[in-house]
C-alpha cells in the first residue's frame, strides 16, 4: 500500500479566522449602514444659539422696513394741495391718492411678508417651528411700522415749509400717508392702522402653508435612510462552508490492472 497522503482539509479547517476589529470597519451605533435603516437625526442646536439666531433674525426682518418704506414713498402718489388765503386745502374733494397710498402699502407689504416667510423657512431650516413663525410675524409687524414712519417722513419737512410760505394759488403735493394721516392709537403709541398688519398676515399664511406641506414631522430636515443593499458581515457570524475537496488520486498499485 502507498503511504497515506496529507489529510484533506474539511470545512471547519478552511474557514478563515475572525479578523481583528479595526476602528474604520466597525459601524458607529445609530449610523445608517448599506442595508438601510433609520439614520441618526442631526443634533438640535443649543437654546443659547437658538436664542441668538432668533434675535438676529428679528432684527434683520425689522430693518427690512427701511427699503420697504423708501420703495413705498417712491411709488405711492402724493395728494395734491392748493394754497388759499385761508390756508391749504385739497385740490379735489375726494382725492384718489389716499386710497392709492394704502393700496401700494398693502401690496408691497404682502409681497414682503411672503418673501420673508420663504427666506426664513429656507435659510433657518434648523430653527423651524412655532418660535420661528412668531419671529417672522413679529419682524413683519416691526418692518411695517418702520416702513410707514420712513415713507411718510420723506418730503414732509418741505411740505410743512410750503404750508407756511407758499403764496395763495400755489399748488403742491402732500407726501403719502396711511389713511390720509387720520388714525387713532391703541395703548397710546400703537397706531390702529389695518395696513400695518398685511405683511404679518402674508408671512403667517405662507409659513403655515410651508409647515403643512413639509415632509418632516418635526419640520426640521432629517437624515434620509440609505438605499437597501447587502449588509456587513458580523464578526461573530459563521463563515460560509468551503466546497468539498476532490478525492485523492489512486495510488500506483491501485491503478495497475490485475495480473493473471
Amino acid at each position: 500500500m502507498p503511504p497515506a497522503g496529507p489529510p484533506v482539509p474539511g470545512p471547519s479547517d478552511t474557514a478563515p479566522a475572525d479578523p481583528p476589529a479595526s476602528p474604520g470597519t466597525v459601524p458607529e451605533p445609530g449610523a445608517t449602514g448599506p442595508s438601510g435603516g433609520r439614520a441618526t437625526p442631526p443634533p438640535r442646536p443649543s437654546w443659547r444659539r437658538a436664542l441668538g439666531v432668533h434675535l438676529g433674525s428679528l432684527l434683520v426682518l425689522i430693518l427690512l422696513g427701511l427699503p420697504f418704506g423708501l420703495l413705498w414713498a417712491a411709488v405711492a402718489p402724493g395728494v395734491p394741495v392748493l394754497q388759499t388765503e385761508d390756508g391749504a386745502v385739497l385740490a379735489e374733494p375726494q382725492p384718489e391718492e389716499f386710497i392709492a397710498a394704502d393700496g401700494w402699502f398693502s401690496l408691497l407689504g404682502f409681497v414682503l411678508g411672503v418673501l420673508a416667510a420663504v427666506a426664513a423657512w429656507v435659510l433657518l431650516r434648523r430653527y423651524r417651528g412655532p418660535v420661528g413663525m412668531v419671529v417672522v410675524v413679529a419682524g413683519m409687524l416691526g418692518a411695517a411700522t418702520l416702513a410707514w414712519q420712513v415713507g411718510r417722513r420723506i418730503g414732509l419737512s418741505g411740505y410743512e415749509r410750503l404750508l407756511h410760505s407758499a403764496p395763495a394759488g400755489a399748488s403742491f403735493t402732500k407726501p403719502p400717508d396711511l389713511h390720509g394721516g387720520r388714525y387713532t392709537e391703541v395703548l397710546g403709541f400703537v397706531p390702529a392702522i389695518q395696513d400695518l398688519l398685511v405683511p404679518a398676515f402674508g408671512a403667517a399664511v405662507v409659513y403655515t402653508l410651508l409647515a403643512g406641506w413639509s415632509r418632516y414631522p418635526g419640520l426640521r430636515p432629517e437624515a434620509e435612510p440609505a438605499e437597501p443593499g447587502p449588509g456587513p458581515v458580523s464578526w461573530g457570524s459563521a463563515a460560509p462552508p468551503a466546497p468539498p475537496a476532490a478525492p485523492a488520486p489512486p495510488g500506483r498499485d491501485e491503478a495497475a490492472p490485475p495480473r493473471g
